[in-house]
């Protein structure tokens, strides 16, 4: 985002974001968007994470269409969200294979005790 401040609002941030109450102005691609939110800080982060992502996108293509580089940008984050999303359900699978496999192995364990 680029950097901007406002002296009249003393909660601006950097990039020309500020907080007013639950509103959040954030800037992303040089246009300007009031959100609201529980946690302003976090709002102000993903506004630049999406800023970044369109800026990285114009600057790899030949288009200076801002809806194509914001579909672009959002198909790239969508990509990321589901690599992240399969990773954490291969995670959860191999974590509950793990609790079975412990389970079992305290059972052959107890049994054994029994036996000896």
């Amino acid at each position: 985002m680029t950097a901007k401040t406002n002296p009249t609002n003393p909660a601006t941030q950097p990039g020309g974001n500020s907080v007013n109450g639950n509103s959040v102005r954030v800037e992303i691609y040089d246009q300007v968007y009031n959100l609201r939110g529980s946690d302003p800080d976090h709002i102000v982060k993903l506004g630049e994470y999406v800023d970044a992502k369109m800026r990285t996108i114009a600057e790899q293509t030949q288009t200076v269409n801002s809806l194509r580089i914001a579909v672009l940008a959002t198909i790239n984050i969508a990509d990321e969200f589901h690599m992240l999303k399969r990773k954490y359900e291969s995670n959860a699978a191999l974590s509950e294979r793990a609790t079975n496999l412990s389970g079992a192995l305290d059972e052959i364990l107890a049994e054994t005790r029994r036996v000896s």
